[in-house]
């Protein structure tokens, strides 16, 4: 019998992962968030699914808390930097505290749009990264 020799080397997760899913994972994001943000538009305005949901007392905006996250996860996933992330969650948090008033926080969504706001900053951290 044989033996043969192999060499083990350990990768780091954040180079592992290659372009392309970055950019799949990227469109994914701004699919999402021109969902939640700018999807409709009336007399010019856009807005998206955030502040229609929102009008659920803190269901929806917990709802679309959750939903926000993706983009977070796609930063954490591909190893873009803590201020990255904690910018990010701050945006998410400013958008779910504000927007649990009721009507006056569905308002502030629709004007506010904490997740186009995400995307731009996973964009320009997938820059920076230069990936």
């Amino acid at each position: 019998m044989a033996t043969h020799a192999v060499n083990v080397r350990r990768v780091d997760e954040s180079q592992a992962t290659s372009s392309s899913d970055i950019e799949t994972d990227l469109k994914r994001a701004r699919a999402l968030a021109t969902l939640l943000d700018a999807q409709f538009s009336i007399a010019g305005f856009k807005f998206g699914l955030d502040p229609i949901v929102d009008l659920i007392p803190l269901v929806g905006d917990t709802i679309m808390f959750a939903a926000g996250l993706y983009p977070l996860y796609v930063a954490r996933k591909h190893g873009l930097g803590k201020w990255v992330q904690r910018r990010m969650l701050a945006n998410l948090a400013i958008d779910w505290l504000i927007g649990a008033t009721p009507i006056v926080g569905a308002v502030f969504d629709a004007a506010y749009k904490a997740n186009l706001k995400n995307v731009a900053l996973l964009e320009k951290a997938i820059d920076r990264a230069g990936r």
